[in-house]
C-alpha cells in the first residue's frame, strides 16, 4: 500500500470479533504482549514507516491502511494500538486523528514530543539525522520547531474524550526518551483531561529493554478494554 510495507499475520483461530493489535513501529522487537495476544486469537498487523516520526501525511497512510485491512479481513473496526519509542508518535497521533479506530493504546518508553526526540532539546542526547528527517516531514525548521504544537502532548483531549485508555510502561533511567518530558507528561495531564491512564514504572530501567519479561499484564490490559 503506498509502496509500504504492510502485513497482516492471522492466529490459528480467531477469537470473536476479530480484534487485532497493530504495532506502529519496530515490528518483531520485544514482542511479549504482541504474541500472547496472537496466541489468545488477535490478528496482529503492521504498517512499516519508520522515517514519517507520526506526522501528518503519516496519519493518513495509516488510516488507509487501518480501513484497508478492516475491509479485506473483516476485523474489528478498531485496534489495540502499541507505540513504542518512536512508535508513540504515530500511535497517539492516530488516535487524536482518528479514535474511532482504536480501542486502547499501549505505550512503551513512548516519544510524546518531537523536541524531546529526535530534537534533543531538553535532558535527552537526540539523533541528529532522525531530526533532520523529522523536521522535514513536519515541514518545520529549528526556529519554527520551538513553537510546535502537533505533538502528542498537545492533542491529549480528543483521545481523552474519545475514552481511550492508555497503559503506560517506561523505564525512570531512560536517558534516550527522557520520561520527565514524554510519560510523566502524559501520566499528569491525562487524568485531568478525564483519561484513564495505568502506569507501570519500571525503576533503574533505560530505554531498553522495553515491554514486560511476563506479558500477561500487557495482554489483560488489552482484553479488558477490547
Amino acid at each position: 500500500m503506498d509502496g509500504r510495507e504492510g502485513l497482516l499475520i492471522s492466529p490459528s483461530v480467531p477469537t470473536t470479533g476479530k480484534p487485532w493489535v497493530w504495532r506502529a513501529e519496530f515490528f518483531g522487537a520485544f514482542a511479549q504482549a504482541d504474541l500472547a495476544l496472537l496466541e489468545r486469537g488477535y490478528h496482529l498487523a503492521y504498517y512499516r514507516i519508520p522515517d514519517q516520526y507520526g506526522c501528518p501525511g503519516a496519519v493518513r497512510r495509516m488510516e488507509r491502511f487501518r480501513a484497508s485491512v478492516v475491509r479485506a479481513f473483516g476485523l474489528s473496526p478498531k485496534a489495540a494500538l502499541f507505540g513504542f519509542s518512536r512508535g508513540g508518535l504515530y500511535a497517539f497521533n492516530y488516535a487524536a486523528a482518528h479514535p474511532e479506530g482504536v480501542s486502547s493504546l499501549y505505550l512503551d518508553a513512548p516519544v510524546l514530543d518531537i523536541r524531546s526526540w529526535p530534537g534533543g532539546l531538553g535532558e535527552g542526547p537526540g539523533d541528529r539525522s532522525c531530526w533532520e528527517e523529522c523536521l522535514a516531514v513536519y515541514g518545520l525548521t529549528m526556529e519554527t520547531a520551538a513553537a510546535f504544537d502537533g505533538n502528542p502532548l498537545d492533542s491529549l483531549g480528543p483521545v481523552a474524550e474519545a475514552g481511550i485508555p492508555i497503559l503506560l510502561i517506561a523505564g525512570d533511567a531512560d536517558e534516550v526518551v527522557p520520561f520527565a518530558e514524554n510519560g510523566a507528561r502524559l501520566e499528569r495531564r491525562y487524568p485531568e483531561l478525564g483519561g484513564f491512564v495505568e502506569t507501570v514504572l519500571k525503576p533503574g530501567v533505560a530505554h531498553h529493554p522495553h515491554s514486560l519479561e511476563d506479558p500477561a499484564p500487557i495482554a489483560a490490559f488489552v482484553e479488558r478494554n477490547e
